[in-house]
């Protein structure tokens, strides 16, 4: 489970960065739990390929996050803002809580 959240990740990161059938397959396969069978039919290639597609492609995927590292810096941003929705609820001035939690919530929809 954690490597395919992994790759949804990475997908969701660089997903751009692939082919349109690259991109495609690896939805298929991660976003829908599409098997290589429900995949490689209705495209006329086989189970093998499909498989070989997608290696190539993970491979493609964490070559970028080695790279470029967007994956895990937005993780960490998550779990920072995770930690100050903790702490806002131990403000005891509600205004100044609620100003906090409305920042926090703006933050967070721009990752």
């Amino acid at each position: 489970m954690a490597k395919e959240l992994k790759f949804v990740m990475l997908l969701d990161c660089y997903g751009d960065l692939l082919t349109e059938h690259q991109r495609s397959v690896m939805e298929m396969y991660y976003c829908e739990d599409l098997s290589l069978a429900e995949i490689g039919s209705p495209m006329g290639i086989t189970r093998q390929a499909v498989l070989s597609l997608i290696k190539r492609t993970e491979g493609l995927l964490l070559n970028y996050e080695e790279k470029l590292g967007f994956a895990r810096r937005l993780a960490k941003m998550r779990e920072c803002f995770e930690e100050l929705e903790k702490l806002t609820a131990m403000v005891p001035d509600e205004k100044l809580r609620t100003k906090l939690a409305e920042q926090i919530n703006t933050a967070t929809e721009l990752l």
